[in-house]
């Protein structure tokens, strides 16, 4: 249970991660808010970048592996501006191996994968926020 009794979230456009966040937060005693005025705490997600690096090529120079990256920076402040979680950072990676062969479902896997990393960094935020011990 998160010690605020409401909160707000914020995020660049389309940032899958804070959607997720608010799809969680529906879910549970703590009410989501259309807006951080009416908030006790306004969750800012800063940044949301998924990131595919090249892992090893084969004898040819065709792709065998690549890294898929997730990055989520957050902060978490108080209805008076207070910062009660720093900004944050989350790196979370997969690895998918690929072939040429297989293209529609290495990008269904990698779709995936990333889902996958979404569903951990915001399990690791949420973790995070219901740690939180608030002054009485």
């Amino acid at each position: 249970m998160l010690p605020f009794s409401s909160v707000f979230v914020s995020a660049p456009g389309g940032s899958v991660v804070a959607t997720e966040l608010r799809r969680e937060l529906a879910n549970i005693p703590t009410k989501l808010m259309p807006s951080a005025k009416d908030a006790d705490a306004q969750l800012n997600i800063i940044e949301d970048r998924r990131d595919r690096q090249i892992l090893s090529l084969s004898g040819a120079g065709r792709v065998r592996e690549y890294e898929l990256k997730l990055r989520v920076v957050y902060q978490l402040i108080d209805a008076k501006n207070g910062v009660v979680i720093p900004t944050s950072e989350i790196q979370l990676s997969r690895i998918l191996s690929y072939d040429d062969s297989r293209i529609i479902a290495k990008q269904q896997e990698e779709a995936l994968l990333y889902q996958d990393m979404e569903r951990d960094a915001v399990a690791q935020i949420l973790r995070r926020m219901t740690a939180i011990k608030r002054p009485a």
